[in-house]
């Protein structure tokens, strides 16, 4: 079960509520309902933006109002920031906002004058989160400050697609070039990977004029680690809350969320992810994924995200910090109080891990930083003292899983992944 933290004595404004604030369609979303507890069991106010009243999230014992608005997160930025002012009023006083979705954290950022009077959010260089979350823009931040990141292409027609497919190394990975393009028109519905210059070019016969992907170097499963960061920098990138930990299964496979972590302490990790949000000017919540390559010895950036990470709850420090909270304690005043990371504690997603371990298993590849055995234990879900998010979110799997399910036994039928 997930730990308590509620007798931890972390000193919130009680008084300054804070507002989840979701762009899109994903209502099985476990890092909402994280922070809705976390800065529920302290007292502080919560809201949330939820698709429908009957989401997990709507569920949570610690929310006292959900805001249902369906979104895309394609929307008109005039439309977004008029819909969260209308929120603002009913909600009555300056609440902090906490982005779970690229789009949202770029919003926030980009209309941060306009939100101010009704809401706290972090002082961010307006531009900033737009280019990390970018996927060409985080590449060329790297290579500006000295940071690895996988070798990478960004074609801008067909013919530079063929061009690179001439000369790559196979497999490649294909990703959207843009985290905003991805609800409104996707190249890729995710993180793939192409085996082949065939399966590449008949990938590319269907993106149009101006691909709209990054093409980028492949780190072999076998020769490589996923390692996180999880952070909160204040004002001045530095950061307040700075944890690391190792990555053991993700669903789907190997490219997509995290299934099972481990919190490892890794201070070469941690000074160079330090380092490199003092020195592009971030501030506030960031979630990073890593690579560590084995080849050579180098930890390589794959993502930046501009926000909280569904998985923050694997991360809280001895003085029962986490990164919300300390968000919070930061934009209302408050010192955040130093602490150590909680090394060995564990963070599973219930509903994806059991497929995720079978994948895993079938693989026969293991984690060499994962602890053996675990110093606690957070479920994404399950709470003693707020299940119901947890039932809601069975209740919704039973449809989607049961076609996932169908999808994974046609793809086995057929031989292809």
């Amino acid at each position: 079960m997930a730990e308590d933290t509620v007798g931890v004595p972390v000193d919130v404004d009680r008084g300054v509520p804070a507002l989840i604030v979701k762009f899109g369609a994903y209502p099985l979303h476990h890092g909402g309902v994280g922070a809705i507890r976390s800065l529920g069991r302290l007292g502080v106010p919560m809201y949330a933006i939820t698709e429908d009243p009957y989401t997990p999230a709507a569920a949570c014992r610690y929310l006292r109002r959900a805001f249902v608005w369906p979104t895309t997160g394609a929307e008109d930025p005039g439309h977004l920031v008029a819909g969260l002012l209308r929120i603002g009023r009913r909600i009555g006083r300056p609440a902090v906002l906490i982005p779970t979705d690229e789009e949202a954290a770029v919003l926030i950022a980009e209309h941060r004058e306009e939100l101010a009077g009704s809401f706290l959010c972090p002082p961010v260089e307006p531009a900033l989160p737009r280019r990390v979350a970018s996927k060409q823009g985080l590449h060329e931040l790297c290579e500006e400050h000295g940071l690895a990141t996988p070798a990478a292409a960004f074609p801008r027609s067909y013919e530079e697609v063929v061009a690179f497919a001439d000369t790559a190394h196979f497999p490649v990975v294909a990703k959207n070039r843009e985290a905003f393009l991805r609800r409104s028109r996707p190249a890729v519905g995710g993180t793939t990977r192409i085996a082949t210059r065939a399966g590449l070019l008949a990938l590319a016969r269907e993106w149009g004029a101006d691909p709209g992907v990054i093409l980028q170097e492949y780190l072999p499963r076998e020769e490589a680690e996923d390692w996180i960061v999880h952070a909160c920098f204040d004002r001045d990138a530095n950061p307040l809350a700075l944890f690391t930990g190792v990555k053991v299964r993700s669903w789907p496979p190997h490219a997509g969320m995290t299934a099972h972590a481990y919190v490892v302490d890794n201070p070469e990790l941690a000074g160079l992810a330090a380092r490199f949000v003092k020195r592009i000017g971030f501030s506030g919540v960031a979630d990073l994924d890593l690579r560590f390559d084995r080849r050579d010895g180098r930890y390589k950036l794959l993502d930046f995200n501009p926000r909280m990470g569904a998985q923050f709850r694997l991360f809280e420090s001895e003085a029962g910090v986490d990164v919300v909270r300390a968000l919070h304690l930061d934009l209302t005043g408050r010192p955040v109080p130093k602490g150590e990371q909680r090394a060995g504690r564990r963070y599973v997603v219930e509903n994806v891990d059991l497929p995720a371990l079978i994948a895993y298993r079938r693989g026969g590849r293991t984690t060499p930083h994962a602890p053996a055995r675990a110093s606690g234990t957070e479920l994404a879900w399950f709470a003693a003292d707020d299940p119901l998010p947890f039932l809601t979110m069975l209740a919704r799997s039973v449809r989607p899983g049961a076609r996932h399910l169908h999808q994974l036994w046609r793809a086995h039928r057929s031989g292809t992944r």
